[in-house]
């Protein structure tokens, strides 16, 4: 399939980085079904989805016919048979026997033309396309949050991934207003991979009671960095920056330097979650 040939986009998951995802593609012009089996996460979705159009066109950014249009380019279902496109994006929690089961029932859903991404930060995409019949149309296409924003998008080939697949991948991001880059399959790709140490070193610095959490993202702040890891974590979702974290660890073999840290995971198994549940690292709830 080449980029002309794609009209539809299909996006599994209406949580923080699937309605990114949904947002900017029918900001693009395609025609787009968010599905997820929750309707509780539709409409949260459909309202954020809205908000931030309207912070667009405060900043000059989304027109006023750009908002109509793009919102009336999206249906949200809880119908899974309505998962029918010619690219079907994949945002949903960081499993992979869930994922497969997933792209098993896409493909069979769908035509042998569609192509199947994921937006996994870590797991491999060799691992999640080995079972399906078309590996070839499979790729990772990796937003990062807030992905209604974040500029990068990383394009990673699986050992089976066509050329074809991933440039036209590559060319959709572009349309979509990212900057794409090409990725091998490998544990946490690129940006996961460097960035790890940044969120792994802070949270060891705390467990050694360095300093506390706000200390340590005001030194790294003013480092020149616009956010200190906790701040981060807590925008990205705690729990999603643990799971990745531990997919690391162990894609690596136990290596010491990707070890989650307990006070993480302790925060996990209370719900602080950050920005979206309203507690993390930082209270939220005022």
């Amino acid at each position: 399939m080449k980029l002309q040939d794609i009209k539809k986009v299909g996006v599994v998951g209406a949580g923080t980085m699937g309605q990114g995802i949904a947002q900017i593609s029918a900001l693009a012009g395609y025609s787009v079904v968010l599905y997820d089996f929750q309707a509780t996460a539709l409409n949260q979705a459909k309202l954020n989805i809205e908000k931030n159009l309207e912070k667009g066109i405060e900043r000059g950014k989304v027109t006023v016919q750009e908002r109509d249009q793009s919102l009336s380019n999206i249906t949200f279902s809880t119908d899974f048979e309505q998962l029918r496109a010619d690219i079907i994006i994949e945002a949903i929690v960081e499993r992979l026997d869930v994922k497969k089961e997933l792209f098993g029932k896409l493909e069979n859903l769908n035509s042998e033309k569609t192509i199947l991404a994921s937006n996994t930060s870590s797991i491999p995409i060799t691992r999640i396309a080995r079972d399906l019949k078309h590996p070839e149309r499979f790729v990772g296409m990796h937003f990062f949050n807030p992905a209604h924003i974040m500029k990068l998008v990383e394009v990673i080939s699986g050992v089976s991934t066509s050329d074809d697949t991933s440039n036209t991948v590559f060319e959709l991001a572009k349309q979509l207003g990212k900057v794409p880059v090409m990725a091998k399959d490998a544990p946490g790709f690129i940006v996961n991979r460097v960035a790890r140490n940044f969120y792994v070193e802070g949270l060891k610095v705390l467990e050694e009671g360095v300093s506390d959490v706000k200390g340590i993202d005001r030194l790294v702040e003013a480092s020149g960095f616009k956010m200190g890891p906790f701040r981060l974590m807590d925008l990205i979702g705690v729990d999603t920056n643990f799971s990745v974290t531990t997919s690391m660890f162990n894609a690596f073999h136990q290596d010491p330097k990707f070890r989650p840290s307990r006070i993480q995971e302790q925060k996990v198994d209370a719900g602080h979650n950050g920005r979206k549940s309203g507690k993390g690292f930082y209270d939220y709830s005022a």
